[in-house]
């Protein structure tokens, strides 16, 4: 197997490993916390310890698989533009402390279910929410690097860096469309998202050949 498609499999591993570790999360949330019901979140949250603290440990590994991931992509990438590709790296750095940080307001919540504070384990699962969407702003951010590569590469189809900024716009709007409108229910990412997966399936299936990109390297 030669260099190029042996990074490629690499990322592509360690995407389906953030796919997954980031992902099961939001369905374990989605399933104990009830909106607007704070003693029925406590009481699914309570039910379900163990399951909440799989979900956390599942974050953290995601994020920690996100650092290794952007390596291996800028590693594959940094001869199609060495600007762009470190651009990528940094929105990602970035990215990674914020996500985590906000992890805590979710494990906050651990202490507070034997109380009789259940307003506060709201408020504390409101404030993650809260910064997910500030996370979720670098989540799109780094797809217009990476889909700007990806289209210049010449040995990745192009078509999944356009759906790779597309999918970034979903992440944008999201985020700034619910600090912006109170009413904004709508979730574009649910859409959008697809240029993701189908990089992922790309890199692990088909992976790239080693030859020199299309474009000329600007770094």
């Amino acid at each position: 197997m030669n260099s190029n498609k042996r990074i490629a499999r690499i990322a592509g591993f360690l995407y389906l490993i953030l796919a997954v570790c980031s992902g099961f999360p939001h369905f374990v949330r989605l399933s104990l916390i009830v909106t607007g019901d704070a003693a029925a979140t406590v009481s699914n949250i309570t039910a379900s310890e163990t399951l909440f603290r799989i979900s956390f440990v599942s974050d953290l590994v995601g994020q920690i698989s996100f650092l290794f991931l952007v390596y291996y992509l800028y590693m594959l990438l940094k001869s199609v533009d060495k600007d762009q590709a470190s651009l990528m790296v940094i929105l990602v750095v970035a990215s990674v402390p914020i996500t985590c940080l906000n992890m805590l307001n979710q494990f906050a919540v651990l202490p507070l279910l034997s109380s009789a504070e259940h307003s506060q384990v709201i408020s504390f699962l409101n404030l993650h929410n809260y910064g997910v969407l500030i996370a979720q702003i670098f989540w799109g951010l780094w797809l217009f690097p990476l889909g700007y590569l990806v289209f210049k590469s010449g040995y990745i189809p192009r078509i999944l860096g356009v759906l790779l900024i597309i999918a970034g716009l979903g992440y944008l709007i999201d985020s700034f469309g619910k600090f912006l409108l109170p009413n904004y229910d709508t979730n574009i990412v649910t859409f959008t998202f697809i240029g993701e997966v189908l990089l992922l399936l790309w890199l692990l299936i088909k992976g790239v050949k080693d030859q020199k990109p299309a474009s000329v390297e600007a770094g």
